[in-house]
C-alpha cells in the first residue's frame, strides 16, 4: 500500500552528547555575564548564547521502544523518528509523539438487524495499533479531534492524540460490525452450506478483520485481531425465539426417538417372523406395530395388558 511516511534523515546527535554540549553553552553563558561589568561587548555574547541555550533545549528526544515522533518543519513534514534511545535533532522541529504499541478495544454492544431482519444484541473486541504515522496525522483530522490546550505538555498531547485515534476506529469499528452482522443469519440458515453468526464464528472473525482494516487503512491503523465476544437475540424477541429453538430442539428429539422406533419395531417383526414364533396376519401386525410405537415414543412408562385368550 502507498504510503508518503519516512523516515527522520537530518540533524540528529546523541543526547548525552549535546548535553554536554549545552551545558557547556550555559556555563559560557554565565561567563559572559560575569565579565560584562567589565568587558560590556561580552554582555551581547551573553545574550546570543541566552538565545541558542533556549534553543537548543527544545531538542532533546527521549523514545522507548514502540513510540515514536513525528517530525514537522515549519508545517513541512520531515520524518518520523522511530530510534530508541536519548536523541537530540533539529529544535525547529515541531514534535508530535504517537504510541506504536497494540491496544484494545472493547466497546458496548450493539443491536443490529441480522440478514433475516431479526434485531441481535452483537459486541466484539479488537487489537489495533498504529502502522502509518503520516496518515494517522495527516490523513485525518486527528489533531484537531484531539484540541491540546494552550499549556499542554508533550505527554498530555500525546494522549490527546491517542484517544482522538481510539475515537475514530469505535466509530469504524461500529459501522463495520453493522455491516458485517446485516450479512448474515444469527441461526437456522435455509441451507445448510449458509453461514450464520452463531455457528461460523472463525469465518464471521476474518471477514470482519478485512472489513475493519479496509475502513481503518485511511488512518494508517491496522487491525491484528477482531472477535465477536457477545451474541444474543434482542430483548423484544429475545422470549419467542427461545420458544422456537425449544420447539426446534423437541422436533429434532422426536424426529430420532420415531427412526430408532420404526428400526425397533421392524427388527421385531423379523425377529419375530425369522424364529418362527408367532405367524401374524397383517391386521395383527399393525395392531403390534402400533402398540410397539406408542410404547417407544410416548412421554409416559407404558402400563402393560396381559391377554391370556387366543389369537384366533
Amino acid at each position: 500500500m502507498k504510503t508518503n511516511e519516512f523516515s527522520y534523515k537530518g540533524l540528529c546527535l546523541n543526547g548525552f552528547l549535546a548535553l554536554f554540549l549545552v551545558v557547556v553553552l550555559f556555563a559560557a553563558v554565565i561567563y559572559c555575564f560575569i565579565q560584562a561589568d567589565t568587558r560590556p561587548a561580552f554582555a551581547l555574547f551573553g545574550g546570543v548564547g541566552m538565545l541558542l541555550f533556549a534553543l537548543c533545549i527544545n531538542g532533546f528526544i527521549k523514545l522507548e521502544p514502540n513510540e515514536a515522533k513525528v517530525l514537522v518543519f515549519f508545517g513541512k513534514y520531515s520524518g518520523t523518528f522511530t530510534r530508541t534511545g536519548f536523541y537530540w535533532v533539529n529544535p525547529l522541529l515541531s514534535k508530535k509523539g504517537v504510541s506504536l504499541r497494540a491496544r484494545n478495544l472493547n466497546p458496548e454492544p450493539i443491536k443490529v438487524n441480522d440478514k433475516a431482519g431479526n434485531p441481535v444484541m452483537i459486541g466484539m473486541v479488537l487489537v489495533w495499533k498504529l502502522q502509518d504515522t503520516y496518515k494517522a496525522l495527516f490523513e485525518i483530522d486527528s489533531q484537531s479531534l484531539a484540541a491540546p490546550a494552550a499549556k499542554a505538555t508533550s505527554g498530555s498531547i500525546s494522549r490527546m492524540l491517542a484517544q482522538a485515534f481510539e475515537n475514530f476506529v469505535r466509530v469504524q469499528s461500529d459501522a463495520a460490525l453493522r455491516q458485517v452482522a446485516g450479512c448474515y443469519a444469527y441461526d437456522n440458515a435455509d441451507s445448510a452450506d449458509e453461514l450464520t453468526l452463531r455457528s461460523n464464528a472463525e469465518e464471521i472473525n476474518e471477514q470482519l478483520v478485512r472489513t475493519l482494516n479496509e475502513r481503518l487503512s485511511m488512518a494508517g491503523i491496522h487491525v491484528m485481531e477482531a472477535r465477536i465476544n457477545y451474541l444474543a437475540y434482542a430483548p423484544e424477541i429475545a422470549a419467542v425465539m427461545l420458544r422456537r429453538q425449544q420447539a426446534d430442539a423437541i422436533i429434532a428429539a422426536r424426529e430420532k426417538i420415531v427412526d430408532g422406533a420404526v428400526s425397533m419395531v421392524k427388527m421385531a417383526l423379523d425377529k419375530l417372523k425369522d424364529e418362527g414364533v408367532v405367524d401374524l396376519d397383517e391386521e395383527r401386525k399393525a395392531a403390534m406395530v402400533s402398540n410397539l410405537l406408542v410404547v417407544l415414543c410416548g412421554d409416559e412408562p407404558a402400563q402393560p395388558v396381559v391377554n391370556s385368550g387366543s389369537l384366533y
